[in-house]
């Protein structure tokens, strides 16, 4: 019983810091498509409300998305990890990002007691995008652009109705999907779309959850894991090419949210079983934390 009692006592410094504070979680796509790992982090997300804590959720859903467009006989087409976006894709994209991906995680969190209200960024305005010019550079050093079709950037987030949400006691669940000044839906990053909207909120926190452990000196060995970088260090580790592949837009997001005032940002592992209450409520943690500087 004194360990149990132990092991709460670690956590009350944590629940006082974080008290009244605003954290962005994003969630990807891999971790929501096993039931077993979302329902532990809905758990998280909702004990984590209980503390007092103000938690926003931002979604992604890509292997579902990419399988459901298989079965409408639409193939998934993606340049450099981009998913080229056409009226079709939108089309699965409203019915399973906006739709029953973003409604599976309501359902969870009101399951375990939270009270969650279920958005995309086409609500309330609270995302503004603008099409995405995506350059990229060819094997003879060519510099071209590609059209990614109906893909959009964050060129403005107005918060407020999240704000509201939150003020109701609701944890919103928000679908990366903005609208452009043309009345069009565009494919956002969500990675992108947390970082932004983070930053809008002034958030005390950004948890980006994927299923890998956080950063590593090798992506092969979990027992490389940097348990806290710097934004310098971050670009070298980018630079050597440690920091690669999937990688290099989580950890793009987490320097863009710290750019815009949010404190800290955490890559951690959904896989393991309630990552969130480990993460934000202990010493160690069990991810990575990125910082603006020591």
């Amino acid at each position: 019983m004194t360990e149990r009692a132990k092991v709460l006592l670690e956590a009350l410094p944590f629940i006082q810091q974080f008290h009244d504070k605003i954290i962005v979680v994003k969630m990807g796509g891999r971790v929501i498509s096993n039931e077993e790992m979302l329902n532990t982090l809905l758990q998280d997300v909702v004990l984590l409300n209980l503390f007092g804590m103000k938690m926003v959720i931002v979604h992604g859903g890509g292997p579902e998305i990419s399988e459901e467009m298989r079965k409408s006989g639409v193939k998934p087409k993606f340049i450099e990890g981009l998913r080229v976006t056409d009226e079709k894709t939108m089309e699965i994209l409203h019915e399973q990002l906006a739709g029953k991906i973003n409604k599976q995680i309501v359902l969870g969190i009101n399951h375990h007691g939270g009270k969650a209200f279920g958005i995309s960024g086409m609500d309330g305005n609270l995302i503004r995008a603008r099409k995405l010019i995506y350059k990229t550079t060819t094997s003879k050093g060519k510099e071209v652009e590609i059209d990614l079709g109906l893909v959009g950037e964050v060129e403005k987030i107005d918060p407020a109705i999240i704000h509201n949400f939150l003020k109701a006691g609701c944890i919103p669940v928000i679908a990366p999907i903005g609208i452009d000044a043309e009345g069009r839906s565009l494919n956002i990053n969500a990675d992108m779309v947390a970082a932004e909207l983070a930053g809008a909120m002034r958030a005390k926190k950004l948890v980006i959850i994927t299923d890998v452990m956080g950063v590593m000196r090798d992506p092969n060995d979990e027992k490389t894991l940097i348990s806290t970088l710097t934004v310098d260090e971050i670009q070298s580790l980018i630079q050597q090419g440690i920091v690669k592949k999937g990688m290099i837009p989580k950890v793009e997001a987490c320097l863009k949210a710290l750019q815009l005032g949010v404190e800290r940002c955490h890559i951690i592992n959904g896989n393991i079983p309630h990552v969130l209450l480990l993460e934000i409520l202990t010493e160690t943690g069990v991810g990575t934390m990125i910082v603006r500087g020591k």
